[in-house]
C-alpha cells in the first residue's frame, strides 16, 4: 500500500492507495469513527458492489451504518439532493466532530464533501473513491461542489477530507467506459508537467486498462502524489500553480453543458476531448508543434476516448459552445483563462485568448 501525504497547513491528511482497503475501514479509520452509528454516503450502482461488505466490515467492528443511498449519475449533483442529504444529516444528529463517509467516485464525492462543509458551518469526512477518475483526481484537494442550470461546479466550497482511501479491487467493478474516462485524468499529469510520465501512458496505457494490477497501482500513487503537490502549493487556486489541473476542462465543462451533463458525454470523456482540443487549438495558434498535438489525439483516440469534436454529432455551432464558457467558474473580470501548452508536459494558464477566435476553431472542428 502506498501512502501519500497531502501537506496543508493545520490541515494535513493522507491518501492510501492500494488493494482491499474498503475492508479494512475500522482499522484505517481508527479514532476517526467515534460514535456507533456511521452515516454512509453511495450511489445505488456502488451499494450494489461494495455496500455490503463496508456494511458487514463496520457491523463487526460495532458500528451501525446509516445509508443514503442516491441514484447514479451527475444529475445527483443537484439543490434537491444536496438539501435532502443536509436534512438527512441532521436528522441523524452529525456533530462537528464526526466523519461522514463518501462511498462512490466524484458525483458522490463532490456532493458529499459540499454537504460536509456546510452541516453545523463544517464537519468532517472521509473519501472511499471507487472510480478510476474519483482516486486520481476528484477525491484529492479538497474541491467540492454541485451543478446547476447556469453550468458545472458552480456552487461549492474548498473542503478537505480528513482522509483518502483509494482501494484499487474497486476498479475491479468499474464499467469499461467508467475505468476509460478516469484514465483521461492519469494523461491529464503528463501532459501539464511530466513528459515522462505522458510517455509511460503511452507505452502502459493499454495494459492498465486491460486490468494489469501493477499499472494501476502505479499509476494512481503517481497521479495522487502529482497532485498532492500541486494542491499543498496552491490549496485554493490562488496563484494559478492549481489551474493546471483544469487542462481540458474549460473545453469539456461547455461539452457536458451541450450534452445536459447527461450520460451522453462522461466528465472524463468530456476531460479527454477537452485535452486533444487544448493541444489542437495550441498548435493553431502556434504555441505547440502539431506533431506533439497528434500525439496527444493519438493516446486520447487510443485508450477509446473521444479526441475528435464532430464524433459527439452535436447540433450547435462554436458560438453556442464557447458562450457556455461565459459561465465557467474561473472567469476573471470578464476574461477567461485557459490552460493550453506549449509542448507535452509543458501547461500553462494563458489569459489573453479571445472567446470569438475560440468559437472560429471550434467551428472547424464541429466540421471534421
Amino acid at each position: 500500500m502506498a501512502v501519500i501525504p497531502v501537506e496543508l497547513a493545520n490541515r494535513p491528511y493522507e491518501v492510501h492507495v492500494g488493494a482491499g482497503l474498503l475492508a479494512d475501514v475500522p482499522t484505517l479509520c481508527r479514532g476517526r469513527l467515534r460514535k456507533r452509528g456511521v452515516p454512509i454516503i453511495t450511489d445505488a450502482n456502488v451499494h450494489a458492489a461494495w455496500g455490503n461488505l463496508l456494511d458487514t466490515v463496520l457491523r463487526e467492528a460495532g458500528h451501525e451504518p446509516h445509508w443514503r443511498i442516491l441514484p447514479a449519475g451527475e444529475a445527483t449533483k443537484s439543490w434537491d439532493q444536496l438539501a435532502a442529504t443536509v436534512n438527512w444529516l441532521l436528522e441523524l444528529e452529525v456533530e462537528r466532530g464526526d466523519h461522514i463517509l463518501a462511498l462512490g467516485g466524484g458525483v458522490i464525492g463532490d456532493l458529499t464533501g459540499f454537504a460536509a462543509s456546510i452541516v453545523k458551518r463544517g464537519c468532517h469526512f472521509i473519501q472511499l473513491p471507487t472510480t478510476l477518475l474519483a482516486q486520481v483526481d476528484s477525491s484529492v484537494g479538497g474541491k467540492t461542489a454541485i451543478n446547476t442550470p447556469a453550468g458545472k461546479n458552480l456552487v461549492g466550497a474548498f473542503h478537505q477530507p480528513s482522509l483518502v482511501l483509494a482501494d484499487l479491487a474497486a476498479l475491479e467493478t468499474l464499467p469499461p467506459r467508467e475505468l476509460r474516462a478516469g484514465y483521461a485524468e492519469v494523461v491529464k499529469y503528463g501532459l501539464i508537467s511530466d513528459p515522462l510520465f505522458f510517455t509511460w501512458c503511452e507505452e502502459n496505457g493499454d495494459a492498465l486498462l486491460a486490468g494489469n494490477a501493477a499499472m494501476r497501482e502505479y499509476a494512481v500513487a503517481h497521479s495522487v502524489k502529482a497532485k498532492a503537490r500541486i494542491v499543498a502549493e496552491d490549496e485554493r487556486e490562488t496563484t494559478g500553480t492549481r489551474a493546471l489541473l483544469n487542462l481540458g476542462h474549460t473545453f469539456g465543462h461547455a461539452l457536458e453543458a451541450e450534452t445536459g451533463f447527461s450520460d451522453r458525454l462522461l466528465h472524463g470523456e468530456g476531460v479527454a476531448l477537452g485535452m486533444a482540443l487544448a493541444a489542437r487549438y495550441s498548435a493553431r495558434i502556434g504555441l505547440m508543434g502539431a506533431g506533439e498535438a497528434q500525439r496527444v489525439e493519438h493516446v486520447i483516440a487510443a485508450s477509446g476516448l473521444p479526441a475528435r469534436l464532430s464524433a459527439l454529432g452535436l447540433d450547435c455551432d462554436g458560438r453556442t459552445l464557447a458562450n457556455h464558457m461565459l459561465h465557467d467558474k474561473k472567469m476573471d473580470a470578464g476574461t477567461l483563462p485557459f490552460v493550453l501548452m506549449k509542448g507535452i508536459g509543458q501547461a500553462f494558464l494563458a489569459r489573453d485568448v479571445a472567446l470569438d477566435d475560440v468559437a472560429a476553431f471550434l467551428d472547424g472542428e464541429l466540421a471534421r
